[in-house]
C-alpha cells in the first residue's frame, strides 16, 4: 500500500471518527433533556401539590427545555441530508418540522395552546420516545446494544406514537379557536405587500395533513419493526444497520 492510499485511508477513518464522536454527543445530550422534560411532568404532576400548579402554568415549567430540545432536532434533518445518518430525509423532514410546528407555531403562538389538554398529553409521549430513540442510537454508535433498548426502540411506538398525535391536534384545536376570532400572524389586504395570509387557515392545512402523513408515518414503523423483530437472524447484528 502506498503511502498516499495510507494517508487517505488515515484520514478517513479520522472523519469517520469525528461523525461518530459529533452524533454521539448530540445522541447523549438529547437523551438528558428530554430525560429532564420527562422528570419536569412527573415533578409538576406528581410530586408538587395543587398550589404549585395554580402558580405556574406546565408550559412556563417547563418552556425553556421544551424549546431547547425539540429545536435542536432540526439538526437531524440536516444529518439525514448530508448522509450522516441513513434516516430517510423526507420523513426526518416531516416528522421534525411538525413537532416544531407545534411548539412554534402553536404553543408559543398563542394563549390557548400553552394550556390545551393537549400540551402535558404531546410532551409525555414525546419525552418518553426520545430517551429512548436517541438512547438506541448513541448505544448503536458504540456498538453496545441490550435488545431491551431494540424491543423498546420497535414496540413503544404502537401506544406513543397515536398519544403523541392526539396531544398534538389537542393543541392545534385550542390554537386554532383562539386564531378564529382573532387575526393573530394573519396577513389581511390592503397592505404594501399585497398579500394575505391566514394562520387560522395555516392552522387547519396542518392538521388535515395528519390524515394521509400519520397512517403512512405509523405503517413504516411496523415495517421497521417486523425488518427488525421479525427476522429470524442475529437481532442485535440486524439492528447496526438501522438508525
Amino acid at each position: 500500500m502506498s503511502a498516499k492510499s495510507t494517508t487517505v485511508k488515515s484520514a478517513s477513518q479520522q472523519q469517520g471518527l469525528a461523525v461518530k464522536g459529533y452524533l454521539f454527543v448530540y445522541n447523549a445530550t438529547q437523551v438528558v433533556g428530554w430525560s429532564y422534560i420527562l422528570f419536569q411532568l412527573v415533578n409538576y404532576y406528581l410530586l408538587q401539590g395543587p398550589e404549585f400548579r395554580a402558580g405556574l402554568g406546565l408550559w412556563d415549567y417547563t418552556r425553556v427545555a421544551v424549546i431547547v430540545f425539540q429545536n435542536a432536532a432540526f439538526v437531524e434533518i440536516l444529518n439525514a441530508a448530508f448522509g450522516l445518518v441513513k434516516s430517510n430525509p423526507v420523513i426526518t423532514t416531516f416528522q421534525v418540522l411538525s413537532r416544531m410546528m407545534v411548539v412554534l407555531g402553536v404553543v408559543m403562538a398563542t394563549p390557548t395552546g400553552k394550556v390545551s389538554p393537549g400540551l402535558p398529553i404531546a410532551l409525555f409521549a414525546w419525552a418518553v420516545t426520545e430517551i429512548i430513540r436517541y438512547g438506541y442510537y448513541a448505544l448503536n454508535i458504540i456498538n453496545f446494544m441490550p435488545f431491551i433498548v431494540v424491543f423498546l426502540r420497535y414496540t413503544t411506538f404502537i401506544a406513543l406514537y397515536p398519544i403523541g398525535v392526539t396531544g398534538e391536534l389537542l393543541c392545534f384545536w385550542w390554537a386554532q379557536g383562539f386564531a378564529k376570532s382573532n387575526t393573530i400572524w394573519s396577513l389581511q389586504m390592503p397592505n404594501k405587500w399585497n398579500a394575505t395570509f391566514s394562520y387560522f387557515a395555516l392552522l387547519w392545512i396542518v392538521m388535515l395533513l395528519y390524515i394521509p402523513l400519520f397512517p403512512q408515518m405509523y405503517l413504516h414503523m411496523f415495517a421497521q419493526r417486523k425488518k427488525i423483530l421479525g427476522g429470524n437472524g442475529n437481532k442485535t447484528q440486524q439492528t447496526k444497520k438501522t438508525n
